[in-house]
């Protein structure tokens, strides 16, 4: 596996190199550790005196070849942790840009086959890889994104938010095949919204509410065990819950009550126009989930 990973220095970009332990066990083949110099933003002062401009450019430039050199040595430090060969190689990329951009670009260049970025998460909007930059990743990548929010240096607790979709079914092959150890246990979770309003509901029985229900939730329990299948074929340690709610809450919920390390889910590919625009269950879980979030591009639809 070909993994990128953003890093700024931060004590949450830190996060990003120390999951490659998480990771360790699929033996990384290729890690590219990537720093980003916000030039548009010099840019502007550049204008206003050139000079000033330059320097500031210069010792960004020193600063995070010096953070590039650091990581590289936590990166090492990390995979050495959890006993991977030496099979891993890395390489340092020090670029110019905006960071979305710039780690989308570089994602798609080297054909990565993951992306790996810390956040900051909910209670802070500012910084190098929070909140938009990481939204506006996860709208562009050509690859899964893997979005750290916390110290995550082994998998053993992982929820698998699925629904009856491609995106879905590629989300569970590659969290089998690229990511979940085998000391894992993962939680197949679906959350099916009411077939009935509340205010219908108010005029049936409970007879008659359970009747309606029941296909519903019989559909869905179908799908958790035939993805539940898939998963012990693997040798896979396995559980399924299937309820019925507001899907964002009801997921957010089941992975903070379970103390999920994290949540993986599939994420249909988003138009041109569409990606500005995500507001899909994918960004809105990536924003609310309290833990570390793997989202899976697939087809649209």
């Amino acid at each position: 596996m070909r993994i990128v990973c953003a890093v700024d220095g931060s004590e949450h970009s830190q996060w990003g190199i120390q999951a490659l332990e998480a990771l360790a066990g699929r033996e990384p083949e290729h890690v590219v550790l990537l720093h980003i110099v916000d030039r548009p933003t010099l840019q502007a002062a550049k204008n206003e005196n050139p000079v000033a401009a330059k320097r500031a450019l210069a010792a960004m430039e020193k600063a995070g070849n010096i953070v590039l050199r650091d990581t590289a040595r936590s990166a090492r430090l990390a995979l050495g942790q959890a006993a991977t060969g030496p099979r891993t190689t890395f390489q340092t990329i020090l670029s110019h840009g905006s960071a979305s951009h710039t780690i989308v670009k570089t994602a798609r260049r080297l054909k990565a086959d993951l992306i790996l970025i810390g956040s900051r998460g909910l209670s802070d909007i500012q910084g190098f890889l929070l909140g938009s930059v990481s939204r506006r990743v996860a709208a562009m990548a050509p690859c899964p994104l893997l979005v750290v929010k916390r110290p995550l240096t082994n998998l053993l607790n992982v929820a698998l938010a699925v629904d009856d979709s491609k995106a879905s079914r590629t989300a569970a092959r590659f969290l089998r095949s690229c990511i979940l150890p085998e000391s894992a246990t993962v939680t197949i979770l679906t959350s099916v919204e009411s077939p009935l309003t509340d205010f219908a509901a108010r005029y049936l029985s409970e007879p008659q509410l359970a009747e309606l229900k029941r296909p519903v939730m019989e559909r869905a329990a179908t799908l958790v065990n035939t993805m539940r299948d898939e998963f012990m074929k693997g040798g896979f340690s396995v559980v399924t819950q299937v309820q019925m709610g507001h899907v964002i809450d009801t997921i957010v919920k089941y992975v903070e009550t379970d103390h999920a390390q994290l949540l993986v889910m599939g994420s249909r590919d988003l138009m041109k126009s569409e990606r500005l625009y995500l507001g899909s269950v994918s960004e809105s879980l990536l924003r609310h989930a309290p833990c570390s979030v793997l989202i899976v591009r697939g087809a649209r639809g």
